[in-house]
């Protein structure tokens, strides 16, 4: 009889967290299968690319025009380690954040801001979408 009330105490907490989580697991999921591992932050989404920073840059830079983003800003940073580009979209603030993780490696990070307190994480995904297919 205890062993049952130890699974108890034990089992049902993480039930209800899975279950509770279960709309970020399964969006963590589908971003995973559509671009080989996303992430999401508070304000968008990123991923690891196998690919240099000069070639995730040269292909996020297209992702930004072919979507009809005008580019405001650009930085490079650490030598080139380091790229960010801000763009806007109608009313979205855009940020496309690179950083080199290695040679053939590239930290992405986008987001899509609406206002001071409001963010749009499907259009983020999106641009992600598109970064890492073109790469």
């Amino acid at each position: 009889m205890q062993g049952n009330r130890t699974w108890a105490r034990w089992t049902l907490p993480l039930v209800f967290i899975a279950l509770s989580t279960g709309g970020c697991v399964a969006a963590a999921a589908a971003g995973a299968g559509a671009g080989g591992g996303y992430y999401f932050t508070s304000r968008g989404v990123g991923s690891t690319i196998s690919k240099p920073v000069d070639t995730v840059a040269a292909h996020a830079q297209a992702v930004l025009a072919d979507e009809g983003i005008t580019i405001t800003e650009q930085n490079t940073k650490a030598e080139g380690d380091t790229r960010e580009f801000k763009g806007k979209k109608g009313d979205l603030d855009i940020s496309v954040e690179l950083k080199r993780n290695g040679d053939n490696e590239t930290k992405a990070e986008v987001s899509a801001r609406k206002n001071l307190v409001e963010w749009d994480k499907d259009y983020a995904q999106k641009l992600m979408d598109k970064i890492v297919k073109a790469t």
